[in-house]
């Protein structure tokens, strides 16, 4: 169904907006955000792509960094000039980059609460006889005995010790009955 007519506004021309600064920022949000913190903090918007990498000491082009050797040998070799190396201003984006790579690597992947609960029932129950932990009727998702013995060892290498204080204490308890 068509508008009626005269109810739209007119579009006013504003004066008091600056249109440079406004096109500057929406090119400036358009940008992509840089994910690493180091080079984010370091770079200057008015300057170019290349001009901050070689500033922070990195490379634009890696081929361009490091050039491969030609095989071929020519008759007549002239000493080829090298171009002046680019003068590195901030090498401290450089020194923070190599000390962030250098950290060890955290673990991130954990086990289940439900996978560690379900282990150390039937460890509990049934001890090493995965044949009775297969039957159990906690074997909810019908394990076979050998992939419970493998989720038993997954355990294991995740939670080297608490799996032995687990063990440990099955043990106690086991010398207390007794």
């Amino acid at each position: 169904m068509p508008k009626a007519k005269g109810k739209t506004r007119r579009q006013k021309f504003g004066y008091n907006v600056n249109r440079k600064r406004l096109n500057r920022n929406v090119r400036r949000k358009a940008a992509p955000r840089i994910e690493c913190s180091h080079i984010r903090h370091a770079w200057d918007h008015a300057k170019s792509v290349r001009q901050n990498l070689a500033e922070m000491g990195l490379a634009m082009d890696p081929n361009k960094a490091l050039p491969l050797r030609k095989r071929k040998v020519k008759a007549m070799e002239v000493d080829v000039e090298e171009r002046p190396k680019e003068l590195v201003r901030k090498p401290y984006v450089l020194n923070d980059l190599e000390a962030e790579a250098s950290l060890p690597e955290k673990k991130g992947n954990t086990l289940s609460r439900d996978l560690i609960d379900y282990v150390r029932y039937m460890v509990e129950n049934h001890g090493e006889d995965y044949k009775a932990m297969a039957r159990d009727e906690k074997n909810y998702y019908q394990d076979t005995p050998k992939q419970i013995r493998n989720k038993i060892n997954v355990y294991k290498r995740f939670y080297p010790t608490e799996w032995q204080a687990f063990i440990d204490s099955l043990q106690k308890d086991k010398m207390e009955v007794e």
